[in-house]
């Protein structure tokens, strides 16, 4: 049997990403582990589990070119919540950058936010 557990998500700046990904969306921190020569395994969940994030800080230029845009500008990762109305009003609040309205789909409310680095996410509520 397999499943997901990581998916590693390009960062500028471990401590900067924290801030967000824990401080802004409320994320848990799972580990924060000094790897050495100014590496970390910085590894991020949402509280309620599911697949977590490894924020890898970009070490190249090719790679600090591709923070925000691991995929070409698309919706690249889906944050399902059972609060959508609370988890909306409460990002708003802490500035999440909305790109448009909530809107009503066949399988619940969903809106498009854009993260620290430019990545497009989905927060869900399905069934709401």
């Amino acid at each position: 049997m397999q499943s997901l557990s990581k998916i590693a998500l390009l960062v500028s700046d471990y401590d900067e990403a924290l801030d967000y990904y824990v401080g802004t969306l409320g994320f848990d921190l799972i580990e924060d582990t000094d790897m050495g020569g100014g590496k970390r395994w910085v590894v991020v969940c949402p509280s309620a589990g599911g697949c977590a994030l490894l924020l890898a800080k970009a070490k190249n230029p090719e790679q600090q070119a591709a923070v925000g845009q691991q995929t070409g500008g698309r919706v690249f990762l889906f944050l399902d919540t059972q609060d959508f109305d609370g988890d909306y009003q409460r990002y708003t609040e802490m500035g999440v950058d909305f790109i448009e309205e909530p809107r009503k789909e066949d399988y619940g409310k969903v809106v498009v936010f854009r993260d620290l680095y430019g990545n497009l996410w989905d927060l869900v509520g399905r069934g709401q």
